[in-house]
């Protein structure tokens, strides 16, 4: 089929001007090489395509069967180019992005807000979940991008860093002077809020209370962040949230920072995609605007 795709288009222009001279003219080729094109096709068929009069020619039973197929390919092919122009021109394109409602909240919002205005065709997908899940699917190749907290092992993953967060624990004041009042261990007599296991935040926070051997009787799993900070207004408990997520009730004195003998570790987080993904223009023209900041 390959040798006679300037076949089918000499063809295609036949029938669709109804003269061998207007084709050729459409074509800037002579006649010659146009009637020789379609008996060539004919004989490959085994078929008369064309009947032809002084009038010029006219098609076949067997010429319009495969005149419909063909008016079907070309219709397709002059659509893909039109879409690859317009992709081009209004440079379009598509991103997935996987994040943790936290992140999407307080980290990626402000980025989305700028990166749409600038580049309003380009159609954004976003598939909220804990950060294991997006390493899952950027392995996958089933997310182009995920914002995550970076991790131990970046293997064949591409990390652009945002910037660091800042784990602390925060309660509102009238909860801890009523915490106060029970004892002078605040982890053994408070309620402590955390995220569910399946976050990355609360490993960390795990791992950090193992090692400086702080326990807790009473823990309360919470699935978002919003919620831990919501349950710490009211006076619920102690909460384990990002510090930069709750400075508007840090300054406003509705919430209050409990002091660790030993801070937590600061850690990163940014944007991690395959290195394969890394050159889609779109995901390139998102990678610019994060490396901005």
């Amino acid at each position: 089929m390959e040798q006679n795709l300037s076949l089918y288009r000499i063809f295609y222009m036949v029938a669709n001007t109804g003269s061998i001279s207007r084709a050729a003219s459409e074509l800037f080729i002579s006649q010659p090489a146009v009637s020789k094109a379609v008996q060539k096709l004919e004989q490959s068929l085994n078929t008369t395509l064309f009947l032809r009069s002084s009038r010029g020619v006219s098609l076949t039973e067997e010429g319009q069967i495969l005149y419909d197929h063909i008016k079907s390919a070309f219709s397709s092919i002059q659509l893909g180019e039109e879409k690859v122009k317009r992709y081009k021109d209004l440079n379009m394109g598509h991103i997935r992005i996987g994040v943790s409602t936290t992140l999407c909240r307080f980290t990626l919002l402000p980025f989305l807000e700028t990166f749409i205005r600038n580049h309003p065709h380009i159609r954004i997908t976003i598939e909220c979940q804990s950060s294991n899940r997006t390493l899952q699917l950027l392995t996958e190749n089933e997310i182009d991008l995920g914002l995550i907290g970076r991790p131990e092992h970046l293997y064949h993953v591409h990390f652009q860093p945002l910037g660091e967060i800042e784990d602390i624990l925060v309660a509102s004041r009238s909860y801890l002077d009523n915490l106060r009042m029970r004892g002078d261990d605040l982890f053994r007599n408070a309620n402590l809020m955390l995220l569910d296991k399946e976050n990355i935040t609360r490993r960390y926070m795990d791992a950090y209370l193992a090692l400086n051997h702080i326990s807790t009787e009473n823990a309360l799993e919470v699935s978002t962040m919003d919620l831990l900070i919501e349950f710490a207004k009211i006076g619920l408990g102690i909460a384990c949230v990002i510090k930069q997520f709750v400075t508007r009730e840090l300054t406003t004195g509705e919430l209050v920072e409990i002091p660790l003998n030993i801070p937590v570790q600061k850690r990163q987080i940014g944007f991690a995609c395959q290195k394969t993904a890394a050159k889609n223009k779109a995901v390139q023209e998102f990678l610019s605007l994060t490396a901005a900041v």
